[in-house]
């Protein structure tokens, strides 16, 4: 039995590295990442800052990591002490280490200005924090509808491949547009579905790394729909993947959308960030939906 004081822990913690994503965000999108000075875990020099926008955002963004720290320890320590299935600690201890090693590279930049290069991984290490309590919700949600020991229909190995493909694929598309927000190249493509009222644009500077990000997009799109299709046809690992396959697909094409509004509301500084922070949880989505697909295909397939 999985107790309810685990499952409200593991959806606390979910929620509360949400919130950590979406503030590591903010805080990039407002340029607050030097709102405390030089200073970690202070901020200018005090437990409590003067209130100013920058410090109280970026300030904010720590007290919440901080929360996550807690909030991931403690579901590992419960999983490890209570352990039933291995994936429970699988996603638990993925979570807290990946919260971790956030937390220091987030001190590391505040100490060390980092490269865009690099705080565009601490974005990614973010997302995947993100998605293994996410992970662990799912998991514990289908233990208690006892889908976990369910039989489905088996995948082929191809299947698998081509999940794991995918996942890796988006992650790259997402690791260009943390690149594009932390070297400030979001005004390099002006318009949309044109870039700069051109097809194929002027490629350098920022509208290079812009018009790269836009097309590596765009074919993530295609390569879900052709997921969908395929498992559609296929009738591989039955309806889990049949309908995870669809939110996939239904999730891609809201980013795309939401890509395409965030460049529409460059000029409007209160909406652009909004519209940023809307096209980050829905990446956050899609990752997890990506991955649980295969986790799930894996488990199903053949000759395993």
């Amino acid at each position: 039995m999985i107790s309810g004081r685990y499952r409200a822990l593991a959806v606390a913690s979910c929620i509360v590295m949400l919130l950590v994503l979406l503030a590591g965000a903010l805080v990039t999108n407002t340029e607050s990442g030097r709102g405390c000075g030089d200073d970690w875990p202070l901020c200018n020099g005090k437990f409590v800052p003067a209130y100013t926008v920058e410090s109280l955002i970026e300030y904010s963004h720590r007290a919440i990591s901080g929360l996550a720290g807690i909030l991931t320890l403690a579901a590992f320590l419960y999983s490890l002490i209570y352990k039933r299935y291995k994936e429970q600690l699988v996603y638990a201890s993925s979570a807290l280490a990946l919260t971790v090693v956030q937390a220091l590279m987030g001190a590391a930049a505040v100490l060390w200005p980092q490269s865009p290069a690099v705080m565009a991984i601490h974005f990614g290490i973010s997302l995947l924090a993100f998605a293994s309590t996410l992970l662990l919700v799912v998991w514990l949600r289908r233990f208690g509808r006892g889908e976990v020991r369910k039989a489905n229909t088996p995948v082929p190995k191809r299947f698998y491949g081509l999940l794991l493909f995918t996942a890796i694929y988006s992650y790259i598309v997402v690791y260009l547009g943390a690149y594009i927000r932390h070297t400030d190249s979001s005004g390099g493509c002006i318009g949309w579905p044109l870039c700069n009222g051109q097809v194929v644009p002027d490629l350098e500077g920022a509208t290079l790394a812009v018009f790269i990000h836009r097309v590596a997009a765009a074919i993530l799109f295609f390569i879900i729909l052709y997921v969908f299709v395929t498992i559609r046809r296929s009738g591989a690992g039955g309806e889990p993947l049949r309908v995870s396959s669809a939110w996939a697909l239904t999730l891609v094409a809201a980013q795309v959308l939401s890509g395409a509004w965030l460049t529409l509301t460059l000029t409007n500084e209160n909406m652009f960030i909004f519209t940023s922070l809307l096209h980050n949880l829905i990446i956050a989505g899609l990752f997890t939906m990506l991955l649980d697909m295969v986790i799930r295909s894996r488990s199903l397939s053949e000759g395993r």
